[in-house]
């Protein structure tokens, strides 16, 4: 039993490590560091572990499924975890309709046209989960929005997205410690990563 269930959304696969579509692996992979936790294979289709945070028992998962296919893993996760209440399922995610360098928590309400998010909802049968979204930005056009989230960015979005893996990570801990409705006050009035201080990039998009 855990007190929380993280999962970040990605695809398996060396070639998927660092596009924009694997962030929520990045935030996952980043909060077992943190947290001394050791990411395994088992039954759920899922890599997974359990680490401690302030105090919480916390399930950390990355689904192998491929990003449509997440549902799949996440109702075996939540059923191992007795995760019964899914305030307490967090699911970390990439998202085109927020800038780039935005970082924002979530709990319920639409799905943003994700397929991982509607995967998850038609096995779950319910959207009432906390996400925690990650703007990637949209494509300059629908025909590149495959080729947007799979492909790996330049140097300077490389940065940009590592930092708001860093306050991704940040937003789950609070949501752990201090609950939802806190997290969100505390990380949707935010300024735009890379907007702080004068090491930011400014004049990023968003």
């Amino acid at each position: 039993m855990a007190d929380l269930l993280v999962v970040g959304l990605g695809n398996p696969g060396a070639e998927y490590i660092g596009t924009r579509h694997n962030v929520g692996f990045d935030v996952v992979d980043l909060l077992a560091r943190r947290h001394g936790g050791r990411l395994r294979k088992g039954k759920e289709r899922a890599l997974a572990d359990e680490v401690r945070i302030s105090g919480c028992r916390v399930a950390l998962a990355e689904p192998q499924t491929f990003v449509n296919l997440s549902g799949e893993s996440v109702g075996r996760l939540a059923r191992r975890y007795d995760i019964d209440d899914l305030h307490a399922l967090v699911i970390v995610h990439d998202e085109l309709d927020l800038p780039l360098g935005r970082v924002k928590v979530k709990l319920g309400g639409g799905l943003a046209g994700h397929n991982g998010l509607r995967s998850i909802k038609a096995h779950l049968h319910t959207d009432d989960f906390v996400r925690v979204r990650i703007g990637i930005g949209k494509p300059p056009s629908k025909e590149q929005g495959v080729d947007h989230v799979l492909k790996r960015p330049g140097k300077a979005e490389r940065s940009l997205l590592a930092d708001m893996v860093e306050r991704a990570a940040d937003a789950v801990e609070a949501i752990g410690e201090d609950g939802v409705e806190a997290a969100m006050n505390r990380f949707n009035a935010l300024p735009d990563a890379g907007d702080e201080g004068p090491a930011g990039l400014a004049g990023t998009p968003g």
